[in-house]
């Protein structure tokens, strides 16, 4: 068997190895919360199932809990008749609710709450494990500074436009403190901010305020994003500023006969400020027959360069820049916080008329396995920081107030408390089969853009291996 082929079947048996564990683990937990709060009240746990669909080995407990393994290993369930009828996506009941004792509305609340909150605790879990052994990052992502502003943006219609970032007259080296008032920490939150955002002019046009620090002057700067890329998310063109540190340069390279050296820093390019890489091929491909002035650093001391006539195609080819990677340690706490401000913006932003996120930019079952394969590929910090969100995620979307969510059964259980008596079966009943099949025909309709990203993804990677690969340039 060939090596390439043997590391790629070995590549998905440990992708498939740690989807199961750990977004299958992710679903066990909150079940896991269900069952053991319920167990601890004294309610009947009438089955617990690692899996869904026909069991493969199930078993009888003496506490009269039937114990099953299902054939679909991902996640799990827990039936409490006494709670919660829930038969038809379960599997169905055999327990007579009439003969035994009703549940009281804080048993039923605190066993609704476990899921969510045995999730958070996973959450918190693999939180610390990643404060201890730390969190992968680089200046790119760390960043709030702009390093290049596109000139022009290509819109989906195939239009070519001004970018809205050039338009309002952003520059190379602002400093973006917050956005419409949310203030931003990295370039991950900036993006996250700006696709969430919700703002609009009298024409109805997306609208957007960005707080801006440029030469110590804090400034205010109204942008009008547009709907670009394949996705049709709000763009406005621009990229992370950073250092611009040489890591090598290939020998008979443009760069190479020019002077530069590893650990050169690239400051300034004919007297323009350069802060990304994109930003110093663009000036560099502008005119290449003629020679271009660096200005760089070098052990501290400022040295002028100047670049001769290079390859129009890429004019960085041979030059490999420095990313700044680096590992950070934020605590638990601060991790968790970061997932629930994220989850809860994506949240309005659904929700709100006015923003342009919808289902179709959401990723259900399908996206998250596709996420959690790429992270197996990147490594293991990735995987539980996927995890972390993930775990997030499902704790606050089942406390929303849906029927058979937790939240609804809350809803349920709290009118019913409210009232004086349980609400009539048949109610809950009809409003839970109604919401279920809402709830699939949203999985279903979001899993069609999951598969369709994931195409698009791997015929993006078979193009990319497929390329003649340039002389090393690393490019963001």
């Amino acid at each position: 068997m060939p090596l390439d082929l043997l590391h790629a079947l070995l590549s998905n048996v440990w992708s498939i190895f740690l989807i199961a564990l750990f977004f299958g683990g992710s679903i066990f937990v909150h079940e896991l919360g269900h069952y053991l709060v319920a167990r601890a009240r004294g309610a009947h746990v009438e089955r617990f199932s690692i899996g869904f669909g026909p069991p493969l080995f199930s078993w009888g407990g003496s506490d009269g809990t039937q114990y099953q393994i299902a054939w679909f290993p991902l996640g799990g369930y827990v039936v409490l008749p006494q709670l919660a009828d829930l038969g038809a996506i379960e599997g169905g009941t055999e327990t007579d609710v009439s003969q035994l004792p009703p549940v009281g509305y804080v048993t039923k609340i605190l066993v609704f709450l476990a899921g969510a909150a045995f999730n958070i605790l996973f959450a918190f879990a693999l939180a610390c494990v990643i404060w201890q052994v730390g969190r992968p990052a680089n200046d790119e992502t760390t960043s709030t500074r702009v390093g290049y502003i596109l000139k022009t943006m290509d819109l989906p219609d195939g239009s070519r436009i001004e970018s809205p970032a050039a338009e309002a007259g952003l520059r190379v080296g602002d400093v973006i403190k917050s956005i419409d008032g949310s203030p931003v920490s990295d370039w991950d939150e900036l993006n996250q901010i700006l696709l969430t955002s919700s703002g609009r002019d009298p024409d109805g046009n997306p609208r957007t305020v960005f707080s801006i620090e440029r030469d110590g002057r804090a400034l205010d700067v109204t942008l009008h994003p547009r709907l670009a890329g394949e996705e049709r998310m709000r763009r406005i063109g621009i990229r992370p500023g950073y250092d611009l540190n040489v890591h090598s340069v290939a020998p008979d390279s443009a760069g190479a006969k020019a002077g530069l050296l590893p650990g050169d820093r690239i400051l300034r390019i004919n007297g323009a400020p350069i802060m990304n890489a994109s930003g110093l091929e663009e000036e560099l491909a502008a005119d290449p027959s003629l020679p271009a002035r660096l200005a760089i650093e070098r052990g501290g001391r400022p040295v002028d360069i100047v670049v001769g006539p290079r390859t129009a195609a890429d004019p960085i080819a041979g030059l490999d820049f420095l990313a700044g990677y680096h590992l950070t340690h934020p605590s638990p706490f601060a991790q968790i916080a970061e997932e629930v401000s994220m989850t809860l913006r994506t949240l309005r932003g659904l929700f709100n008329p006015h923003s342009d996120i919808g289902l179709s930019k959401l990723s259900g079952p399908v996206g998250i396995v596709h996420v959690f394969h790429e992270a197996a590929d990147a490594g293991i910090r990735y995987v539980l920081m996927i995890t972390i969100l993930v775990n997030v995620n499902l704790a606050i979307l089942n406390l929303l107030p849906i029927p058979v969510l937790d939240g609804g059964q809350i809803v349920f259980a709290t009118i019913g408390q409210l009232r004086g008596k349980a609400l009539p079966f048949r109610f809950i009943m009809a409003a839970q089969s109604v919401f279920f099949v809402i709830l699939v025909s949203m999985i279903l309709y979001v899993s069609i853009f999951d598969v369709r990203r994931w195409v698009r993804d791997a015929r993006d990677e078979r193009a990319q291996a497929q390329a003649t690969p340039a002389p090393a340039a690393t490019k963001p």
